[in-house]
C-alpha cells in the first residue's frame, strides 16, 4: 500500500482482489485471488491506458519519480559506505603513517624487553600473527629494526636518562664489573648508577655495558671509566663512591681515577667463608661426598625417578637435589641443605641401590652443625643483596654477625675451630670498615641504626665528623654503659643480635644544645631508632624539613649500595642478550639492547616491567 499508485485507487469493499479507480470507478484486478500474489502492475497499466494525456497520469508519474529518488537516497549509507570502508581497510599503511610508526615502536620494544633476536620479524609465525592483528601493516625487515629502530629508541632513552642525571643526580653512586661471554669472545665493562632525588626516591639506571677488549689492566679500566663519565657529563666531584669487586686491577683503576671506591661486601664475605669454613679438611671431605651424591642423581634420570618414588612412599615433599657452584659458597649451602632435607629418602635409596659415596653418621652431624654457622652468613648475604641495601648496613651486619659467632651454643661440637676461624677471617677482612667515613657516616645517618653500633670512642669520632661536615663545632657524646657479650647454650639468631645491640646502646639521656647543627644531631640521635623492617627513605621523606642538614647528607651517603649486585644482575641479562641465537651480535648493539631493557621502564608512558635480571 506504500506505492504512489494507491493515491488514485481504493480496495473494493466486497472483494479485495479488485481495486476501484477513483477517476472512472472502474474495477481493476490486483493480479490474483490471494494477497500473496497481489501487485500494482494492472493499476499502473490502467492509468497509462485509460487516462493517457490526463492530469491524473501526470500526477502519478511525478509522485512515482519522487518516491524513486527518496528510495535511492535511503539505500546509499547501507550499501555505498561499507564498500568505501572495505576499500580503505584493504589499503596498506604508508611507512611514514603514525599507525605504522607506533607498531614499529612496539615491535622493537618486544625484541628488546623479551630478549628476542632481530630475525624474529622474519619468522613465519610472528609475521602471521602481525598480519592477523593488523592486515594493513607491512612488517619491515630485520635490518630496519636493528639499524634504524634500535638506535632511534636508544637515543630517545639516553636523552631521558641525561635529563634525569642533570636534574637530580647531585651525588651519584656507581657499581662496576667486568663480564666475559660464554658464547662469544667478548668482555664487557659495566657502569650502573643510583641516586636519590629531592623527594628521596631511588633512581637506578644503567649507563654502560661496553666492550672491554685487550688486557684488563688498571690503566685501561681507568681510561674507559673516565670516558664513560665524560660521555654522560658527570664530573668527578659528583661521584660519591664506586662499588667494585676485590680484584687488584679494579682497585688500581679507581685509585688512578682518584675516585672513592669500596669493595663488594658479598664478595668479601664469600672470601671469609671459603677461607674459614669450606677450606677445613673434614668439611671439604663431606662436601666432596655430597657433590658425588648429587651428581649421581643429576646424571641419571632413572636414579631421580627412584628417589622421587621413595619420597612419595615416605610422605615427603618431592624435590630435586641442588648442585652447587664451587665459586659461590651459598650455592654449596643450598646443596647441603637439600641433602639434609632428603636424608631419610637418601638413606632408603642407599639400601636398595648403589651410590658412588655416602655420608657417615658423624659426617651428617658435622654438616648439621656446620649449617648453624653458615645459616646466618646466608641470611646476611640475602639481606645485603636486596635492592634496598646500602653501605649503612655493613657495620651493623658485621657487628651482629661477630657477636653471634662469639656465642657458645650446643651445635658447636665438631665445628668450634671453623667457627673461631670464621670469626677471625671476618674481623680481618672487615677491619677497615670502622675507619672508613663512607661506612660509618652512612650508618649514623640511617635512622634504623644511628650510633648504636659504635663503641664509645667511635661514637664520639663519628659525631664529631658529622658536626665538622656540617661546619659547626664538635662536642663529645655522653658515654653509654658498655655491656659484655653474653654467652649461653641456647639457640640464637642474627636478627636477635641486632635487637640486643640496639637495647644496649640506645641512650635516652642525650641532651640538646643551642647550635642549629648540634641541635639537629642531638635531636636526631635522641629519638629511638625506627624498626629495622621500616624504610630509612620513608623516614627522611617525613623528617627532611625537621633535619634539613642531616637529610642532605643522608641523601648523599645512603645512595651507595653495599654490593656490586646491580652489575652482576646486569650480566645475567647480558647472558640472555648474547646467547646461542645471537652469538654473532656486536658489542655496540648488545650494549644498546641492555641499555634500553634496563632503562625503558623509566620512560614516561611506558608500563613498568620487572625483568628477572633485577
Amino acid at each position: 500500500m506504500s506505492s504512489p499508485v494507491w493515491k488514485f485507487f481504493s480496495v473494493a469493499v466486497e472483494d479485495n482482489a479488485f481495486a476501484i479507480c477513483k477517476k472512472c470507478s472502474a474495477r481493476v484486478p490486483r493480479g490474483g485471488k490471494n494477497s500473496s500474489s497481489f501487485n500494482t502492475s494492472n493499476l499502473i497499466s490502467h492509468l497509462r491506458g485509460r487516462h493517457r494525456g490526463e492530469d491524473v497520469l501526470k500526477e502519478y508519474e511525478a509522485a512515482a519519480a519522487a518516491a524513486k529518488v527518496k528510495s535511492a537516497k535511503a539505500k546509499t549509507p547501507s550499501v555505498i559506505v561499507p564498500i568505501q570502508r572495505a576499500f580503505e581497510n584493504a589499503k596498506k599503511f604508508s611507512r611514514d603513517s603514525e599507525k605504522a610508526k607506533a607498531i614499529n615502536d612496539k615491535v622493537i620494544e618486544f625484541i628488546v624487553l623479551d630478549d628476542q633476536p632481530f630475525s624474529v620479524v622474519e619468522d613465519l609465525g610472528f609475521r602471521g600473527l602481525v598480519q592477523h592483528l593488523e592486515p594493513r601493516y607491512t612488517l619491515p625487515s630485520r635490518r630496519f629494526f636493528s639499524d634504524v629502530s634500535l638506535p632511534a629508541l636508544y637515543e630517545s632513552v639516553a636523552t631521558h636518562i641525561h635529563n634525569l642525571i642533570d636534574k637530580n643526580g647531585l651525588h651519584i653512586s656507581f657499581t662496576t664489573d667486568i663480564w666475559t661471554s660464554d658464547v662469544s669472545p667478548v668482555s664487557m665493562l659495566s657502569l650502573t648508577a643510583q641516586w636519590f632525588d629531592e623527594h628521596f626516591n631511588m633512581q637506578k639506571v644503567l649507563l654502560h655495558a661496553q666492550e672491554c677488549s685487550g688486557s684488563h689492566t688498571g690503566a685501561m679500566i681507568c681510561e674507559a671509566f673516565e670516558a664513560m663519565l665524560e660521555r654522560w657529563s658527570i664530573t668527578k666531584d659528583r661521584v660519591h663512591v664506586v662499588l667494585r669487586d676485590n680484584a687488584r686491577n679494579i682497585i688500581k683503576a679507581m685509585q688512578d681515577c682518584e675516585l672513592a671506591s669500596l669493595g663488594c661486601m658479598a664478595h668479601t664475605l664469600q672470601l671469609a667463608v671459603n677461607e674459614a669454613v669450606l677450606s677445613q679438611r673434614s668439611i671439604t671431605d663431606c662436601i666432596s661426598i655430597c657433590r658425588k651424591m648429587v651428581g649421581h642423581f643429576k646424571h641419571s634420570q632413572v636414579a631421580t625417578s627412584r628417589l622421587q618414588d621413595l619420597q612419595k612412599q615416605l610422605g615427603m615433599k618431592e624435590m630435586r637435589l641442588q648442585q652447587d657452584v664451587p665459586t659461590r659458597w651459598n650455592s654449596t649451602f643450598y646443596m647441603l641443605r637439600s641433602l639434609l632435607d632428603q636424608r631419610r629418602a637418601l638413606a632408603a635409596y642407599a639400601v636398595d641401590f648403589q651410590l658412588p659415596a655416602f655420608l657417615s653418621i658423624q659426617q651428617w652431624t658435622l654438616i648439621e652443625n656446620m649449617m648453624t654457622i653458615l645459616d646466618p652468613c646466608e641470611q646476611l648475604t640475602r639481606d645485603i643483596s636486596s635492592s634496598t641495601a646500602t653501605v649503612a648496613d655493613v657495620i651493623p651486619s658485621i657487628v651482629a654477625l661477630k657477636r653471634l659467632l662469639n656465642k657458645t651454643v650446643a651445635t658447636d661440637h665438631g665445628v668450634k675451630t671453623s667457627k673461631t676461624t670464621l670469626l677471625q677471617a671476618i674481623e680481618q677482612r672487615f677491619s677497615h670498615i670502622y675507619g672508613e667515613p663512607l661506612f660509618y657516616l652512612a650508618t649514623i645517618l640511617d635512622p634504623r641504626y644511628k650510633d648504636c653500633y659504635f663503641d664509645q670512642p667511635m661514637k664520639r669520632e663519628v659525631t664529631e665528623k658529622l658536626q665538622t661536615m656540617m661546619s659547626c663545632a664538635s662536642e663529645n657524646v655522653d658515654e653509654p654503659k658498655v655491656k659484655k657479650t653474653k654467652t649461653d647454650g641456647g639457640n640464637v639468631s642474627l636478627l636477635a643480635m641486632y635487637e640486643e645491640i640496639l637495647q644496649e646502646n640506645y641512650d635516652v639521656t642525650k641532651e640538646m644544645t643551642q647550635s642549629r647543627t648540634e641541635g639537629q644531631i642531638n635531636m636526631y640521635l635522641s629519638e629511638p631508632p625506627i624498626p629495622r623492617s621500616e624504610s630509612p627513605l620513608e623516614y627522611w621523606k617525613r623528617n627532611k624539613s625537621q633535619f634539613p642538614d642531616l637529610a642532605s647528607l643522608a641523601r648523599k651517603y645512603l645512595s651507595a649500595p653495599c654490593t656490586s649486585i646491580d652489575s652482576e644482575r646486569l650480566f645475567s641479562a647480558a647472558a640472555n642478550v648474547m646467547d646461542e641465537k645471537r652469538n654473532r651480535i656486536g658489542c655496540e648493539k648488545a650494549e644498546m639492547l641492555l641499555f634500553i631493557k634496563k632503562n625503558l621502564p623509566l620512560m614516561p608512558n611506558v608500563t613498568n616491567r620487572k625483568d628477572d635480571g633485577h
